[in-house]
C-alpha cells in the first residue's frame, strides 16, 4: 500500500489581497519564463513563497499552467520525492506521469532518468507553457535527487520552466546555465522591499500612517527585511512614542528578530500566547489537530483569528483547514516554549502523535512520539510501518527512525 501523499503540498499558497504589489519583481520572472531554471534564493523571511505566488496568480491560467510542490525534509527519499514531483504536475496536467508513478512504487524502481525519460516524452507532447515551482528546495540535500534534477533540467521541453524557492543554492550546475543565459536570479537583495514598497506596507497594509521619517528609519534599521517590517509593523500598533520604539532596536538580523517577536507576543492575550507556545510544536496546524494538542476547542477559529491578524499563518490549502507558522515565527515561538515551559513539550508531542495515529498519518505520528521520547510507542508504530517501507524501498527512512531509538530497546524488539 502507497503511503497518501498530502494534497496541500500541492496547494499554490493562497494569493493576499492586502499585498504590497512587487510589480518589478514580477516583471523579471516574466521575462525568465523563457529560460530553463528560475532560483529565488534568500535567507527565511524575504517574501519568496509571497512573490511567486503572487507571480502565478496574476497570470492568465488559458496562456500558462502552473503547478506547485512544497517540499519538506520527508521528501529526501527518491521516490517519494519524484512521485510528489509527479503529482504536482498532475494537478494541472491529469494522466502525465502515471506510468512512472507505477515505476516508482515498485519494489525495485529502475534508474530515475528513464522513469523521467517517461514523464518528458509526455510533458512535451503539451501545447501550453508550464511551470512546476518547487519551494523549500533547501531541505533536500540526497545526491539522487540532485542527479535526477540535472536531468530534467537537461531536457525540459522547450515549453517548460522550472522555478525553485530555496534559502540557500542548490547543488545544481548554477555556473553552467548562468553562462548559457539559461537561468535567471533573484536573490535577498532584489526581494527588499524599497523604501517606496516599505513605505506601502507600513502605511497602506498595515495601516499604520506613519510619517517619512519613521519610514524611512525603520526601512534603514531593518534594511528592507520584509519579516522585520512586519513584526515592527504589529508592535508598533497602539503606541504613542514610535520614534522611541523604532529607536529601540538594533543589530544583527536574528537579534532584531527576536526582540520584536517578544515584543508582538507581550501583546497578545493570554489565551492566543498560549496558543501560540503549545501549538509551536508542530510543523503543520489545523483546528482538529490543535485542539488535541492543546487541550482546547476552538483551534479553527483560533487560526482564522491569527490569519485575519496577519500573526505570521499561512495558508496551506483553499479552504483554509491547514495553516503554518512561518518559518521565523515557530523558531521564536519554539525558543520561547523550551525557555518557559520544558517539562510540558513531551506531553504535546505526544498528544500530536496520538492524533496523527488515529488519524492515519503514521510517518507524523513516529516523528512526534520520538520527539516526546515515548520509544516504546515509536517503536510499535515503526514495526507497524515496516513492511510498507521495505516493500517500497525507504531504507533510509526506517535506519533514521531506528537510529532514534535507544540501544536497549533495539536489542529487545524483534526490528
Amino acid at each position: 500500500m502507497a503511503t497518501p501523499l498530502l494534497e496541500t503540498k500541492l496547494h499554490v499558497p493562497r494569493r493576499r489581497r492586502d499585498l504590497v504589489p512587487r510589480t518589478r519583481l514580477r516583471e523579471r520572472l516574466n521575462r525568465g519564463a523563457t529560460s530553463k531554471l528560475t532560483l529565488v534564493s534568500a535567507p527565511a523571511g524575504f517574501g519568496k513563497t509571497t512573490l511567486l505566488a503572487e507571480w502565478l496568480g496574476a497570470a492568465d491560467a488559458d496562456v500558462r499552467l502552473a503547478a506547485w510542490l512544497s517540499l519538506d525534509h520527508s521528501d529526501n527519499h527518491p521516490p517519494f520525492f519524484w512521485s510528489y514531483v509527479i503529482a504536482a504536475l498532475q494537478t494541472v496536467a491529469p494522466g502525465v506521469g502515471a506510468s512512472a508513478i507505477s515505476l516508482l512504487q515498485s519494489a525495485q524502481p529502475p534508474a530515475i532518468e528513464s522513469v523521467l525519460a517517461s514523464v518528458l516524452n509526455e510533458l512535451n507532447a503539451i501545447a501550453q507553457d508550464l511551470v512546476l515551482v518547487l519551494g523549500d528546495y533547501h531541505v533536500i540535500d540526497a545526491h539522487d535527487i540532485h542527479t535526477g534534477m540535472v536531468f530534467l533540467l537537461d531536457h525540459l521541453p522547450p515549453q517548460m520552466h522550472l522555478v525553485i524557492g530555496s534559502r540557500a543554492d542548490p547543488a545544481l550546475p548554477l555556473a553552467r546555465l548562468r553562462a548559457r543565459g539559461e537561468l535567471v536570479e533573484i536573490r535577498a537583495a532584489d526581494l527588499r522591499f524599497t523604501p517606496d514598497e516599505a513605505a506601502a506596507y507600513l502605511n497602506e497594509v498595515m495601516g499604520l500612517h506613519l510619517e517619512f521619517r519613521d519610514v524611512a528609519a525603520l526601512e534603514g534599521r531593518t534594511e528592507g527585511w520584509i519579516a522585520a517590517l512586519q513584526l515592527a509593523g504589529l508592535s508598533i500598533q497602539g503606541r504613542e512614542d514610535i520614534a522611541g520604539f523604532i529607536a529601540g532596536f538594533a543589530g544583527d538580523d536574528r537579534y532584531i528578530v527576536d526582540y520584536l517577536v517578544e515584543e508582538v507576543l507581550q501583546r497578545q492575550t493570554e489565551v492566543i500566547r498560549r496558543f501560540l507556545l503549545q501549538t509551536s510544536i508542530l510543523d503543520r496546524l489545523s483546528g482538529p489537530l490543535c485542539d488535541a494538542v492543546t487541550g482546547q476547542n476552538g483551534g479553527k477559529a483560533t487560526l482564522e483569528a491569527l490569519d485575519r491578524a496577519k500573526l505570521f499563518v499561512v495558508p496551506l490549502d483553499d479552504r483554509r483547514r491547514w495553516y503554518r507558522y512561518h518559518h521565523l515565527f515557530a523558531d521564536v515561538l519554539r525558543a520561547h516554549m523550551v525557555a518557559e515551559q520544558p517539562d510540558v513539550i513531551s506531553d504535546l508531542h505526544g498528544r500530536a502523535s496520538d492524533w496523527y495515529e488515529q488519524n492515519g498519518e503514521r510517518s507524523e505520528a513516529i516523528r512526534h512520539a520520538l520527539a516526546a521520547e515515548d520509544f516504546p510507542k515509536a517503536a510499535d508504530l515503526i514495526e507497524q510501518a515496516m513492511p510498507d517501507l521495505r516493500r517500497r524501498r525507504q531504507e533510509a527512512t526506517l535506519l533514521g527512525w531506528l537510529a532514534a531509538l535507544p540501544n536497549d530497546l533495539l536489542s529487545v524488539r524483534p526490528c
